[in-house]
């Protein structure tokens, strides 16, 4: 799936979920060391406790984060 981002940096995540895992993440944009680190460490999580971890994370002011956009994809896919 992909998750056209709202608020950040990056423009969109492709996400991938199998039986409630995530099997997937890339983040197109954004700033790119931290964004792979947050891909690799969500990969192999269940979708719940990512949500969980990341939801409500904010940037700057912004209201949102990269992270807190995944946890907004992951939503749309449950």
């Amino acid at each position: 799936m992909k998750f056209t981002t709202k608020g950040v940096c990056a423009q969109a995540i492709d996400v991938e979920v199998n039986d409630g895992i995530v099997t997937s993440v890339a983040f197109i944009g954004g700033c790119h060391g931290n964004t792979q680190g947050i891909a690799e460490l969500v990969k192999g999580m269940a979708v719940e406790d990512v949500i969980a971890k990341l939801e409500g994370i904010d940037c700057r002011g912004r209201g949102t984060s990269c992270p807190d956009q995944l946890a907004k994809a992951l939503r749309e896919l449950s």
